[in-house]
């Protein structure tokens, strides 16, 4: 085995030397190398037998370095041969200064480029927050989003769709921007998921996709695909969605999908409660307002409340009066029943069957019992 690892090594070397001598480039480096060796030794042999300075090759190695890197004599020479010898250091010292620049110049910009792009390898990310998708006002979602998430700061967002590329580089150019990252290809594709960190991600946010055209049928279903591909990665991760579509809601459950928006469903509900003249649109935008601290906001429960009357909570919770609870979200966790023994899973199974998951429980009775996984949802004040 070791034997085979050590040709493998051997033969790779032998390719990468191979590939280096089959380029002009190599060719040029070893020319002004040996021109180089050659001035030297010429000022060396020459500038020694005068009053120059340089008493010895080190002096001469000296002046070598220092013309070539600087551009710059250190020693005054004095014959003719020491003068042209140090006019190819200079030239030579110019040209390789000149590559080295430029090399180094090429590298930042290909780093920039490949940033703008999408095509940056990102380094190693874990708890991090993934947005797929595109749409015009991307800028103004993504405001909200952090906004509305202050424990999430921008360089731990991904962005990932595929988006004109002078639409992402005009958002980056924001100052509160410019540290998000992204990942350019198609959200739905394993391999592009992969290179945005998705088994280590904590959460994500798919925006039903406008950066290419396609029909609603087809935005849906990569949705869905997406979804799929998500939770087959990541069994964790928290997956928000969007949809266009209700007959796709099915499949978005059957991805374990945490939240599911339906776009329509929502903005017909809205022009329908605006209709009625009664002030609904407003008291609905104050409640999900993208400010972190009010309106209605989801928390966790103490577990001393787990099994216990419903008035107990509203009782704790009313000690509080900025805060008003209104109601429990319940089975709020996927529970892994693979790891459970037969009478567990049949005890989990049975807690959560009557609740589809993540279902709201709006002011339930004062004698409900509150179950595992479940949630309080509160309405905290805005003034």
């Amino acid at each position: 085995m070791a034997k085979k690892l050590g040709n493998s090594k051997l033969k790779r070397f032998q390719r990468k030397l191979k590939r280096a001598f089959t380029n002009p480039f190599t060719y040029i480096g070893i020319i002004i190398f040996i021109s180089i060796c050659i001035a030297t030794y010429v000022v060396g042999i020459t500038e020694t037998k005068t009053d120059s300075g340089i008493t010895g090759w080190f002096d001469t190695i000296w002046h070598t370095i220092v013309a070539v890197s600087a551009a710059y004599f250190d020693y005054y020479v004095k014959s003719i041969p020491g003068r042209m010898a140090s006019l190819v250091l200079l030239l030579f010292g110019m040209i390789v200064f000149s590559f080295i620049t430029g090399k180094i110049t090429s590298g930042f910009m290909n780093i920039l480029m490949k940033g703008n792009k999408g095509l940056k390898k990102l380094r190693g990310m874990k708890g991090h927050f993934i947005i797929c998708g595109w749409r015009p006002g991307f800028d103004k979602i993504l405001e909200t989003v952090l906004k509305s998430n202050p424990d999430i700061s921008s360089d731990m967002v991904i962005l990932v769709n595929e988006a004109p590329a002078e639409q992402i580089e005009q958002l980056r150019s924001s100052i509160d921007f410019k540290d998000i990252n992204y990942i350019a290809g198609d959200f739905s594709d394993a391999a592009t998921l992969k290179r945005a960190f998705i088994e280590t991600a904590e959460r994500v946010l798919i925006i039903s996709d406008a950066s290419k055209t396609q029909s609603e049928l087809e935005t849906d279903s990569q949705t869905v695909l997406a979804a799929l591909t998500m939770r087959n990665l990541n069994p964790t991760l928290y997956i928000a969605a969007e949809i266009i579509d209700r007959k796709f809601e099915e499949h978005l459950t059957l991805a374990s999908c945490n939240e599911i928006i339906l776009i329509q469903e929502y903005e017909h509900s809205l022009l329908a409660t605006a209709s009625s003249g009664l002030g609904y649109s407003n008291v609905i935008k104050s409640l999900i307002a993208d400010d972190a601290e009010s309106g209605i906001i989801i928390k966790n429960i103490p577990e001393s409340f787990v099994g216990k009357a419903y008035k107990e909570l509203l009782d704790f919770v009313s000690k509080d009066t900025s805060e008003v609870l209104v109601g429990l979200l319940l089975n709020t966790e996927r529970v892994n029943l693979k790891k459970k023994s037969n009478t567990e899973q049949s005890a989990e199974q049975k807690e959560t069957e009557p609740y589809k998951y993540n279902t709201p429980l709006l002011t339930p009775r004062e004698d409900f019992i509150i179950p595992k996984h479940a949630k309080s949802i509160l309405i905290c004040a805005n003034h």
